[in-house]
């Protein structure tokens, strides 16, 4: 079945009197969230490091690109199958990681990671998330996980050993957020959802995590949150320690939150698998570039050495379009899926993702192209 299919589900439920259940437009699914949510949780998801410079920059950036459409051609038939790290998927789209979701919806990770699977598209799991590696992997889809990297060897070693052990084949370490940023937001709600325990059951879960503290969390939850807080906020790692994670992992590893050429390189020369180009969906630096203005000259630098994947201000399919044709393997959804969840759980998450995919797919064969390889950068003209 083609992604552009669900358009004509929507259409023909409609001659029975049906309208879908949540919005096909994103700025309205997100306000339809907006109407479930305490503004506490609202505010974590949609906010941005100071004035949200940056998250504007990444809208704006997608504006400055308009694709040019091409005639007569056979596209009536399209194939997003991508292959990624040596594996083929429907689409070249995963689900980004984000955590704390069991603050939009109390399924959480495990809603999202169904919906996923029922695509047949990777989740990204990340580490600061409101269910465990093992509980989210009993989805059975594809599955990847996000690692905010400890600073306790030990520990960093015992959660790649979950991973692997629990079906996760890509790793994908964010680089960008070693210590959080200035998040008016957050700061004026006093919220933050890890000091209440939220967001932390992967390392709370794991034994060797659970080994460095005198009482059971069970029986001391404030200590164990005292004790996780300085091993993974507040310090950076450097270059040099890359190779713990490479030795320790035998699968793709994937490097998120580079936007400078140099980063990119050094990477490859690390013997890195990929990067994703990302500024964290404006959420770490205020004032810096947009992803998709880092994206090309990424691409040409690196894009025959590693796999270039891409996040930051993805919202239709049109900015999927625009993202592969400036060089990006695949892109990460980030936001809409999480205003899907807050809306109606799984089946929100669904709902989010398939009116993408369909978008992308529609998109892609009204831009006179068949497959995500055949767009470069003459599929697109700048503003």
């Amino acid at each position: 079945m083609a992604f552009s299919d669900y358009q004509y589900e929507i259409y023909l439920n409609g001659l029975a009197g049906l309208r879908p259940p949540y919005p096909t437009d994103i700025a309205r699914l997100e306000q339809a969230a907006k109407e479930r949510l305490d503004p506490e949780a609202y505010g974590y998801v949609a906010g941005s490091a100071g004035t949200g410079a940056t998250d504007r920059a990444n809208r704006e950036a997608f504006d400055r690109w308009r694709i040019v459409p091409r005639m007569l051609r056979d596209v009536s038939v399209r194939d997003l199958g991508t292959e990624l790290f040596g594996r083929t998927y429907p689409a070249p789209v995963a689900l980004a990681p984000i955590g704390v979701q069991s603050i939009v919806h109390p399924d959480g990770e495990l809603a999202t990671a169904r919906a996923a699977a029922s695509l047949g598209i990777p989740t990204v799991l990340s580490t600061a998330s409101s269910h465990t590696l093992e509980e989210v992997a009993e989805a059975d889809g594809p599955r990847w996980y996000q690692l905010y990297w400890p600073h306790d060897d030990e520990v960093t070693l015992s959660l790649l050993d979950r991973a692997a052990k629990n079906g996760y084949d890509t790793l994908v370490v964010t680089l960008d957020t070693w210590t959080l940023a200035w998040r008016p937001t957050d700061l004026d709600h006093a919220y933050l959802p890890f000091l209440r325990g939220t967001g932390l059951a992967i390392p709370l879960s794991d034994p060797v995590f659970r080994s460095r503290l005198e009482r059971p969390v069970e029986e001391d939850l404030n200590a164990a949150i005292l004790q996780w807080a300085p091993m993974f906020h507040g310090r950076s790692h450097t270059w040099d320690r890359l190779s713990l994670l490479r030795d320790n992992w035998d699968g793709p590893i994937v490097l998120k939150g580079v936007q400078h050429v140099d980063d990119a390189l050094r990477a490859a020369d690390a013997g890195m698998d990929g990067v994703v180009v990302s500024n964290h969906g404006g959420r770490q630096i205020d004032g810096a570039m947009a992803s998709l203005d880092a994206l090309p000259a990424v691409a040409t630098a690196v894009g025959d050495r590693l796999t270039v994947l891409f996040d930051s201000g993805i919202r239709t399919g049109s900015d999927v379009v625009k993202a592969l044709a400036l060089g990006a393997r695949a892109v990460l959804l980030g936001r809409p899926y999480v205003w899907g969840l807050a809306a109606g759980g799984e089946d929100g998450v669904r709902h989010a993702v398939r009116s993408l995919l369909a978008d992308l797919d529609l998109t892609l064969g009204l831009a006179g192209h068949r497959t995500p390889a055949d767009l470069d950068p003459s599929a697109l003209e700048a503003r």
